[in-house]
């Protein structure tokens, strides 16, 4: 299947989706006959070509797999007539015809996908298999975990939904902030394991990356004046311009020591044009400070031009408005970088002592990682080969291992051949 008719069928999955769960009203089902219309189509398209109607095409094959679906539950007689409902539907010229184009089920489906009801991790599933389209095989994969194990996951979120009673409608003023809001966060932790995987021998996925930025424009496409929503797609921009300069080979290259002609100068100036548009809008919101910060490395033509000051001022606000150990850990970062390593040490350690950086599990990897480059750059290098190692420990990406673990023997190899400086 080539990469436009893979692009095509993910587009068109939510729609589909969308017109099978207000034709039947079962969420459950509709999203299990999406997904056999989506490999029918892999199969048949490949041999047949992409039919004029696509959309119809996968429509009019979803309603065939709803009936039989309806129909292998013998157990219920509600569910039997369903299906007889079903056929005669199928039987009327208007019940196969496209959905109006201006009809975009995207943002409803994600709302759905992002149900309070479900744990972030059925919703971040439940959210790539019903609105990306990958498959129980692929979500497995990126979560580290089997297909099986998976697949009953997302059964179980499927379940939860339909206990919920949640249905397939648009939510009211009252309730569209808040869920909007978890869509957003559940939209960044999947570019987020994409960009760095929690496990594995490759630094990042791109089908994650690539998936969270499709939605999330997606997603700003449903809620244009949303300026939260243009931050978070500007912040995923940005980001992901860095990408082919983050390895080189197998190897991990630092921000610092990053070929900057290799970022992506389009997505760049998308991403800029995107967190300027919207930056003076009402209250700043967490994602386009974050998407400010990732402009000013963006727009910074070599290392040492990066404007550290400002950064550090941004992660303060960024704090003040959320209070995580990742904002303070990056805070840690960008002061020393802007006021020198022994302010960055002495604010990591009053960070310690008040909020345990180095015990939370989302940042005791990397606070002991910054500790170590910052004992290394003011002259500690037994330290911070030490505090390498340890946080080389602590990661099960193998990239990271890797060089987590050649800093701590780049410092191991002077050290032991040079005399104390004490003596």
């Amino acid at each position: 299947m080539t990469p436009e008719v893979e692009h095509l069928l993910r587009a068109e999955a939510p729609q589909v989706l969308g017109a099978l769960v207000r034709r039947f009203g079962r969420f459950d089902l509709a999203e299990d006959a999406v997904q056999e219309a989506l490999l029918a189509a892999s199969r048949e398209w490949r041999a047949a070509g992409v039919p004029e109607n696509p959309r119809g095409w996968l429509i009019r094959i979803g309603y065939h797999k709803m009936v039989d679906l309806l129909r292998s539950d013998q157990a219920r007689r509600r569910r039997e007539r369903q299906a007889g409902t079903a056929e005669l539907a199928m039987r009327e010229p208007g019940r196969l015809a496209r959905p109006p184009r201006e009809t975009d089920d995207s943002l409803t489906l994600l709302l759905l996908c992002c149900h309070p009801a479900l744990s972030t991790t059925s919703q971040v599933a439940l959210t790539l298999r019903a609105v990306g389209g990958l498959t129980t095989a692929e979500i497995a994969h990126a979560h580290g975990t089997t297909e099986a194990t998976m697949g009953t996951r997302i059964s179980r979120a499927k379940q939860r939904l339909a206990r919920a009673g949640a249905r397939f409608t648009p939510p009211d003023d009252a309730d569209r902030d808040g869920r909007t809001a978890t869509v957003m966060q559940v939209l960044y932790l999947i570019f987020n394991e994409g960009y760095t995987t929690s496990t594995g021998d490759e630094l990042a996925r791109v089908d994650l990356t690539r998936e969270a930025i499709r939605l999330t424009r997606m997603l700003r496409d449903s809620l244009p004046d949303d300026a939260e929503a243009a931050g978070l797609l500007a912040l995923m921009l940005l980001t992901e311009s860095r990408r082919a300069a983050r390895t080189d080979g197998d190897a991990l290259v630092p921000l610092d020591e990053q070929d900057r002609t290799r970022w992506d100068p389009d997505l760049i100036r998308e991403g800029t044009e995107l967190i300027d548009a919207v930056w003076t809008r009402r209250e700043v919101g967490p994602y386009r400070l974050q998407a400010a910060i990732a402009a000013v490395h963006a727009s910074a033509a070599s290392p040492e031009r990066t404007d550290w000051p400002q950064i550090a001022a941004l992660y303060l606000w960024l704090e003040r408005l959320t209070p995580t150990a990742p904002v303070r850990l990056s805070r840690v970062v960008a002061v020393s970088r802007a006021y020198g390593p022994d302010r960055g040490l002495a604010l990591l350690d009053d960070l310690n002592r008040r909020h345990r950086l180095d015990r939370e599990p989302l940042t005791r990897r990397r606070e002991r990682a910054v500790r170590a480059h910052l004992l290394e750059t003011t002259g500690d290098p037994a330290a911070a080969a030490a505090l390498y190692r340890e946080a080389a420990a602590l990661t099960a990406n193998q990239v990271e291992r890797r060089y987590l673990l050649d800093k701590a023997r780049r410092l191991d190899r002077p050290a032991r051949g040079r005399p104390s400086e004490t003596a």
